[in-house]
C-alpha cells in the first residue's frame, strides 16, 4: 500500500476539516485513491518561461508530447494560455527560484512551502502563488488559515519579508464552467487569531497521526491476508 505523503501546505489547508476522523478519513482516501496525475510540469512551465526563457510554443509542444492521456493533456492545455498571458504581462527586473521552506503544525510535522518563483518589479519584490486546481479551491477558513501561515514563514525570511504575496487562482468560474484566472491580493484574506491558528492546526495534525495509524493497521491486514492465501491457488495462477 502507498505511504501517506507530507501534504505541501496547500495540501494541508485544503484537507482541513473540523474534527480530525474527517481529515483522517480524506487522507486516508488520497493514499487509497491517489490523483491520477499532478501539475506539476504546470509548475515547471512556469519556470521555463521566467527563469530559462523557453518560449510558449516549445512548452506547450512538450506538454503535448509527454502526456499520454488525453483528459491530462486538454486540462492542462486549458492552464497554459491563461498562464501565458500573465507571464507575458511581466517586466521584471529579475526572477529567483525560491527555497523551500518548512512550518512545524506539531507533534514533529513538518509541511513544505515552495513557491516556484520571486520576481522583482518597479522595486517590489512579488511572491506569486500558483494554484491550479479545476475545482474547490482555498476559500473561507481554509484560505485563511493558508495565509495566516504563509505570514508567520515570510516574516521569518528577511529576503522575503516585505514580499507582495498574491495567489493565481486558475480553476472554473462559477457560471460558465471555463477556466479564468482570479488574482487574489493577500491584503484582502482575513488571518486567524493565533488561538484560531492554534486549534486548526492541533485538530490536522491529530488527524494526520490518526491517517498514519489507520493506514498501518489495513497494511498489516493486507499483508496478513497475503501469508494466509491458500498456496494451491498460487501455483495454479
Amino acid at each position: 500500500m502507498p505511504t501517506l505523503r507530507v501534504p505541501t501546505l496547500q495540501h494541508l489547508a485544503r484537507n482541513w476539516h473540523d474534527n480530525p476522523i474527517r481529515i483522517k478519513s480524506a487522507l486516508v482516501g488520497v493514499v487509497r485513491h491517489p490523483p491520477i496525475f499532478s501539475y506539476n510540469c504546470i509548475f515547471g512551465a512556469v519556470r521555463d518561461r521566467l527563469l530559462l526563457n523557453i518560449s510558449y510554443e516549445q512548452i506547450v509542444e512538450g506538454i503535448k508530447r509527454g502526456t499520454k492521456r488525453e483528459e491530462d493533456r486538454d486540462n492542462f492545455l486549458e492552464i497554459l494560455p491563461l498562464l501565458n498571458d500573465f507571464l507575458e504581462s511581466l517586466s521584471p527586473a529579475y526572477v529567483h527560484g525560491v527555497k523551500r521552506r518548512y512550518y512545524s503544525v506539531g507533534r514533529g510535522l513538518m509541511v513544505p512551502f515552495e513557491p516556484p518563483i520571486s520576481y522583482g518589479e518597479n522595486g517590489v519584490v512579488h511572491l506569486p502563488w500558483f494554484s491550479f486546481w479545476r475545482s474547490n479551491p482555498l476559500s473561507a477558513k481554509r484560505l485563511s488559515l493558508f495565509m495566516t501561515i504563509v505570514d508567520e514563514i515570510l516574516r521569518e525570511d528577511p529576503d522575503l519579508e516585505n514580499a507582495r504575496f498574491s495567489i493565481l487562482d486558475f480553476s472554473l468560474e462559477k457560471k460558465g464552467g471555463i477556466r479564468s484566472l482570479e488574482i487574489i491580493d493577500s491584503d484582502d484574506i482575513p488571518r486567524l487569531s493565533e488561538d484560531e491558528k492554534y486549534k486548526m492546526l492541533s485538530v490536522f495534525a491529530e488527524g494526520y497521526f490518526l491517517a498514519l495509524e489507520e493506514l498501518s493497521k489495513l497494511a498489516s491486514r493486507d499483508e496478513a491476508e497475503k501469508k494466509t492465501e491458500d498456496p494451491n491457488q498460487l501455483s495454479l495462477v
